[in-house]
């Protein structure tokens, strides 16, 4: 065999296997970029809407549930919570809640859907701390005229019942009501994020 003559079936052994792995190489690099334009699990499930069992939701209690990475509160309030709501009026920053921070069907007296359930997300208006649940009347660290409501720590801002904003404290504005639905049997299921 002279140095002029070539073995055709190596080179074509070469030649495919060579392609083949380009092949390879360009799948490896071009597979995270497509993949980049489609949403992970965990985004999906953070945009998600969240539900919420309320059959064992007893009166005054308050539970916490995630919604779009945010504690979102569900309170079910009282009679007695709900009457002390018109008490609070005088000393709110926003008592008619004007300000566009809830649904237009929770733009009355106890920012809900339904009086006895009130839904808001747990963050402070101010600088974004999670509020403290507060239900009791007049403690000693709040003062003879608290009603109950929530407390923020990091800064002293105070909520009523219904997530409306004192005047006077740091928080310029009420707390956020999600938009929100009820469904099953007597509305005994909630789900935050949808209201269609």
């Amino acid at each position: 065999m002279s140095d002029q003559q070539v073995d055709n079936s190596k080179r074509r052994f070469l030649v495919v296997a060579a392609s083949g792995a380009g092949a390879v190489a360009l799948a490896g690099v071009v597979t995270p970029f497509i993949a980049s334009f489609f949403p992970s699990e965990r985004a999906k499930a953070a945009g998600a809407p969240a539900e919420v069992d309320l059959s064992k939701l007893e009166p005054g209690q308050k539970i916490d549930v995630e919604w779009r990475g945010k504690p979102v509160w569900v309170v079910k309030r009282t009679p007695e919570m709900l009457a002390n709501l018109a008490k609070n009026d005088g000393k709110l920053a926003d008592p008619n809640s004007e300000a566009n921070q809830q649904p237009d069907y929770c733009k009355n007296p106890t920012r809900s859907r339904k009086p006895d359930i009130w839904v808001a997300e747990g963050v402070c208006t101010h600088l974004g701390c999670s509020p403290t649940f507060r239900p009791e009347l007049a403690p000693a660290d709040l003062g003879a005229d608290w009603l109950g409501g929530f407390y923020c720590p990091c800064h002293g801002s105070k909520f009523d019942l219904a997530g409306r904003v004192f005047s006077g404290v740091p928080a310029p504005t009420n707390l956020v009501v999600p938009p929100h639905k009820f469904f099953g049997d007597g509305d005994s299921m909630l789900l935050i994020g949808e209201d269609q």
